[in-house]
């Protein structure tokens, strides 16, 4: 009997075949599907490994590797009281307050495709006028990367945590966010 699971509410852990695959590579994963095999400890709930992996693929990233064995579901997370969807106590690394800010967002489903495409191109222009030009190359992937609303907002504590890595995005964070949340 497979027991079944919501992929974005579940941890997951190693089991030895993934164990053995950090070791020799046998597989031929992908170095995505590689960094997110060598990320899950069975600690680490979906946001925070989204947020590490970085790719719009992250769901079946996941679902590949128990696939192949590599890992498996150990417990479901418990989402918060009054929360809907995948959100999941202390699931993002950065501060609880860049949750909030997703949460009173209109619904990413309300989004149309204009105003998601809009919201990922600001999120580039803002890296790229606070920092060099592409030197934030995977963050930088992971936001080309988004096709949704859902997308983009599963990137967004990442941008959040990159743009709190310079004084200058420090400072123009509040400005930034809140242009952001007009199409986000």
């Amino acid at each position: 009997m497979q027991l079944e699971y919501d992929v974005t509410t579940t941890l997951f852990a190693k089991t030895e075949i993934g164990q053995r695959e950090i070791q020799s590579k046998s597989l031929g994963l992908d170095p995505l599907s590689r960094r997110a095999l060598i990320l899950i400890d069975g600690k680490r709930n979906f946001q925070e490994l989204s947020s590490m992996i970085l790719s719009s693929k992250d769901v079946e990233i996941i679902q590949m590797l128990v696939a192949k064995e590599c890992i498996k579901p150990i417990a479901v997370a418990r989402p918060e009281a009054g929360a809907k969807g995948a959100a999941v106590k202390d699931a993002v690394p950065v501060s609880k307050s860049v949750q909030d800010e997703l949460a009173h967002l209109p619904p990413a489903s309300s989004r149309s495709a204009k105003e998601t495409e809009m919201a990922r191109n600001f999120l580039m222009n803002t890296i790229n006028t606070v920092f060099e030009q592409n030197t934030r190359l995977t963050l930088m992937e992971a936001i080309f990367a988004c096709k949704t609303s859902e997308d983009v907002r599963r990137v967004y504590p990442k941008w959040v945590e990159t743009m709190k890595g310079s004084g200058i995005g420090t400072k123009r964070l509040p400005e930034f966010r809140e242009k952001l949340f007009k199409v986000l």
